[in-house]
């Protein structure tokens, strides 16, 4: 579209349309991503709270649809800020640009296709087999009846989508009306293919400026032949950092004998009983053969799990072969189902199996593309736990580095991106090389479009090379006046034993200065409970648990009351917005170092040193740094906040890495002093003081 204006006008009319004001690193951040979508070159961008960057990104890219008339693909990693932008951010933003740009921009969400009614599967009425060996009568009464329900809603609703079903059903009976994209027999096959809910989303999503999926079907498009996502040549990763996990979660496949057996029931009234059978029977040969397996990392394949696993392989081609085609002569779309759901079940099993036997192929450990490890599953309540067998890509910087940095120009942001002062160590989890330049700054009020033009060196592959960038867009808070970095140096080093008694006084003195205010974050579900049971004793304020209650509940109670203390783990960590005098003290138990026996960060640790590299740094100390970022983010979450965050382990102040985590956090005052943050927690129950 001609005469569209300029970015920094659409942002200034949508800033004013909406109420809000200027902001430099908003400013600094839209420009920024403009010239990225100009020039092809990709963006990482560091956007602390209260930049407004999801207008940051999201001005430039309806430009650029509206120009262009392409669709610009946003990807998240949480549902809350899906929901954000579709029922908040994008309406109003839509409306303010309506007039300079000259029409309305449309927008539409996108998900994965297991996330609508299946139409043929309801009106054809294939189910899937229980996944549990538990028949327990009341849940399957309670399945039989949520059934009913799903079916009766699928005559009255527009979407077919789960999240607009109030109240929601469980997993197991939604898996009764819906299928994944590989078990669906595709709109050209089906008789409902027109009516079809994804379907719709789908071609909704293609005619649309802003689509909005999440990082798990951003994943899924890049790891599948077929195209999921609409045409497209931008992507807005926001929650960039996480970005790699959510990747590697789709990319990691299990084994176990309860899975097998899953798979031969499907498949069951499909084949001849021999061929049932002897699948049933390699799975149960499976299910001894990890019975007797070390839980742990498998560094080779063990002496008797080749022949096993060959075995398996074997019998669920077999059982492939016996099926034959999806859509027999003279079935219908239930039959038809029912094949492809099998077929689906068996061919991914069996490339999984394949996965596993030539996981080892390569002598070198730190050469190796994936990551075998068997756990145990304590997932099902009441049963005993039972062994899986994981594979997981040891890393996955060139599968994103050949499906998505490949094909279109990508723009990554979140408000904690840099680690130890640079955006270099998660690029290199992205599969983009080094920066090689100084642009991972804060703006300032100069910064200017020609701060942040492309600098990076080609990527290190045959599919060519890839140019980015890093911009730090600052923060509209002053954190050397408002937060105060309290490191516990005089504390013991923290150890497997538990919270220690000195460590406990000082949560207690530190609950009761601030007056409760506090989110404790813990590094397990054992220590947040321990804390919490102690501290209910010594202090007179409210103190909530992870797991008492859901967890949006417990935050909003923590919310309501100002003398309200939570405590919890890792999804308050990252999940918790509370501004406001609620929230005074942060306190993190421990640098939040993966476990020890991770085997999948452990490996990954090790491939790092046999290449000649820091493994500790590039892994474990990395993966604290962003969780470290993360938990300090939650003090500050408005310009009049105040607060403390306090660290109480010593290592943060004695270890040699200790200043490597600190570059990572923002730059607040620092003490190592207990009574001047005790007096300044005091002193914040006044909310006409401040703490500095």
């Amino acid at each position: 579209m001609p005469n569209t204006p300029p970015v920094t006008d659409l942002l200034d009319a949508a800033v004013t349309a909406l109420g809000g004001r200027r902001r430099d690193g908003q400013v600094a951040m839209a420009s920024a991503v403009a010239h990225a979508i100009d020039t092809g070159e990709h963006l990482a961008v560091q956007a602390g709270t209260g930049t407004g960057k999801s207008l940051a990104y999201l001005v430039p890219a309806i430009r650029h649809a509206v120009e262009s008339g392409r669709t610009v693909v946003v990807s998240t990693a949480t549902i809350a800020l899906q929901r954000q932008l579709i029922e908040r951010d994008l309406p109003r933003l839509a409306k303010a640009l309506k007039k300079p740009i000259g029409r309305e921009p449309t927008f539409a969400i996108l998900k994965g296709r297991g996330n609508y009614l299946c139409l043929n599967k309801i009106h054809s009425g294939t189910a899937e087999e229980p996944d549990t060996e538990l028949f327990d009568p009341f849940e399957l009464s309670r399945t039989g009846r949520e059934v009913t329900r799903l079916r009766e809603w699928s005559s009255d609703t527009e979407t077919g989508d789960r999240d607009d079903l109030v109240p929601g059903v469980s997993d197991r009976s939604w898996r009764q009306v819906s299928v994944t994209a590989r078990e669906c027999l595709g709109a050209a096959n089906c008789s409902y293919g027109e009516d079809c809910f994804a379907e719709q989303s789908r071609r909704r999503s293609g005619k649309v400026d802003v689509v909005v999926t999440n990082h798990a079907l951003l994943a899924i498009n890049a790891t599948s032949p077929a195209n999921v996502l609409p045409e497209h040549d931008v992507v807005i990763i926001d929650e960039a950092h996480e970005l790699v996990d959510r990747m590697t979660s789709v990319a990691t496949d299990e084994l176990s004998a309860a899975t097998v057996a899953l798979v031969a029931r499907r498949c069951g009234k499909l084949v001849d009983e021999e061929t049932a059978d002897a699948l049933l029977g390699a799975g149960e040969q499976l299910g001894e053969l990890l019975d007797s397996a070390p839980m742990r990392q498998w560094t080779g394949l063990p002496s008797d799990a080749t022949a096993v696993l060959v075995m398996l392989r074997d019998r669920l081609w077999q059982a492939r072969t016996a099926i034959g085609p999806v859509r027999m002569a003279g079935a219908d779309d239930g039959a038809a189902a029912a094949r492809s759901a099998a077929l689906t079940s068996l061919e991914d099993m069996h490339d999984t199996v394949v996965r596993v036997l030539g996981a080892f192929d390569e002598p070198d450990e730190a050469k190796r593309r994936d990551v075998v490890w068997a756990s145990l599953d304590a997932s099902r309540r009441g049963a005993e736990p039972r062994p899986i067998l994981h594979i997981a890509p040891l890393s996955v910087g060139g599968l994103l580095r050949a499906s998505l940095f490949a094909d279109a120009t990508v723009i990554l942001t979140s408000a904690t991106l840099t680690i130890g002062g640079s955006f270099d160590a998660l690029a290199a989890t992205w599969g983009l090389p080094a920066s090689g330049r100084g642009t991972d700054r804060p703006v300032t009020d100069e910064a200017n479009v020609s701060d942040v033009t492309a600098s990076g060196k080609a990527v290190p592959s045959d599919s060519g090379s890839a140019r980015w960038t890093g911009l730090d867009a600052g923060s509209p808070f002053d954190y050397p006046r408002s937060a105060i970095l309290y490191v516990a140096r005089h504390l013991p080093r923290p150890d497997r034993s538990g919270i220690s008694s000195r460590t406990m006084d000082e949560i207690a003195e530190l609950v009761n200065s601030a007056g409760g205010r506090t989110l404790g974050l813990f590094s397990s579900m054992r220590a947040a409970r321990e804390a919490a049971d102690a501290i209910r004793d010594r202090t007179d304020h409210p103190v909530l648990c992870q797991g008492d209650d859901t967890t949006s509940t417990l935050v909003r109670r923590f919310a309501d009351d100002p003398a309200t203390c939570l405590f919890g783990t890792l999804s308050l960590w990252q999940g918790v917005d509370v501004p406001g005098p609620s929230l005074s003290l942060v306190l993190i138990d421990r640098i939040p170092f993966p476990r020890p026996d991770d085997p999948l960060l452990t490996a990954r640790q090790r491939a790092v040193d046999a290449r000649g590299g820091n493994g500790f740094l590039s892994v474990a100390a990395n993966h604290a740094a962003l969780l470290l970022a993360q938990g300090a983010g939650r003090l500050l979450r408005s310009v009049d906040d105040r607060g403390v965050v306090a660290v109480l382990d010593s290592r943060l102040a004695t270890a040699g890495y200790g200043g490597y985590l600190l570059a990572s956090l923002p730059p607040m005052w620092r003490t190592t002093d207990p009574a001047v943050v005790r007096s300044a927690l005091a002193r914040l129950t006044d909310p006409a003081r401040s703490v500095g």
